[in-house]
């Protein structure tokens, strides 16, 4: 069972132009297992402009692979969904997809982007919070 988590590590940071104003931000949270090439957690989406898309929390879970070569050591996609409400004058809620994919080095930091209901960032930072790798193992 031990080897099933092997190397498993806490990756936390942010994807998008953190510091432009009106920007959406979101913040990840990750549990890693690169022996099993496995990403779960949590994605925090925040923009200041106020309205439903202001603060939305989504469980994720996705894929990392290692890339082998060039500035950007690893690929990770990430997918998941949460509720998001219809904007007035419509009453009601459904399950929004949310998706992420990022281009990063083995201190994550790179490139991305996300998407989610009606938004598409692209070609965004991704920065790692300066505590990166607590070992879980």
């Amino acid at each position: 069972m031990s080897e099933l988590l092997a190397g498993a590590y806490l990756a936390k940071g942010t994807i998008g132009n953190v510091g432009t104003p009106g920007a959406p931000i979101a913040a990840f949270s990750l549990v890693v297992v690169p022996s099993q090439h496995s990403v779960s957690g949590t994605v925090v989406i925040t923009q200041a402009v106020k309205g439903a898309d202001s603060h939305i929390v989504v469980q994720v879970k996705g894929k990392i692979f290692s890339t082998g070569f060039g500035e950007f050591t690893q690929v990770v996609s990430l997918q998941g969904q949460y509720v998001q409400s219809v904007p007035p004058p419509g009453i009601g809620s459904f399950l929004a997809e949310f998706n992420a994919h990022l281009a990063i080095d083995n201190a994550w930091n790179g490139k991305g982007g996300f998407g989610y209901w009606n938004h598409a960032v692209e070609n965004v930072p991704v920065a790692a919070a300066k505590e990166l790798k607590s070992e879980l193992v």
